[in-house]
C-alpha cells in the first residue's frame, strides 16, 4: 500500500507559479509512474502530466504543455508540479497517482492508477 500526500495549493493571480508537492510512502517509490490529474467543478478527472519510473521521460496535456513541468527526486520518495503562467482555467483539484504495473509508458486514463492522494486546491484568480 502507498500513501499521497499533496501541497502546494493554494490562491493565485493569473499569470503566477505554484509548485505543487507529492510525498509518498513506502520503499519502492522509484517503482511507480508517477502523474498528476486534475479534476474541476462539474468536469471529470483529466490527466495533466506524468513521469515515467524508469527513464524519467515524461507526457503532458497539450494544455499545460510550455507552462507545467513535472518532476522527481527518488530519494525524497516526491513528485513536483511547477506550475508556471497559470490562467483561471487551471483551477481545479489537483490529484497525484501512482501507476503500480511495471509499464514504461505514461498513461493518461484515471483507470490506469492504483493510488491517489486527496488533493491539493489550485485556485486562479482572473
Amino acid at each position: 500500500q502507498v500513501q499521497l500526500v499533496e501541497s502546494g495549493g493554494g490562491l493565485v493571480q493569473a499569470g503566477g507559479s505554484l509548485r505543487l508537492s507529492c510525498a509518498a510512502s513506502g520503499r519502492i517509490f522509484s517503482r511507480y509512474t508517477m502523474a498528476w490529474f486534475r479534476q474541476a467543478t462539474g468536469k471529470e478527472r483529466e490527466f495533466v502530466a506524468g513521469i515515467n519510473r524508469s527513464d524519467n521521460s515524461k507526457n503532458y496535456a497539450d494544455s499545460v504543455k510550455g507552462r507545467f513541468t513535472i518532476s522527481r527526486d527518488n530519494d525524497k520518495n516526491t513528485v513536483y508540479l511547477q506550475m508556471n503562467s497559470l490562467n483561471p482555467e487551471d483551477t481545479a483539484v489537483y490529484y497525484c497517482a501512482a501507476d503500480r504495473t511495471l509499464t514504461t509508458i505514461v498513461r493518461v486514463r484515471p483507470s490506469a492508477y492504483d493510488y491517489w492522494g486527496r488533493g491539493t486546491q489550485v485556485t486562479v484568480s482572473s
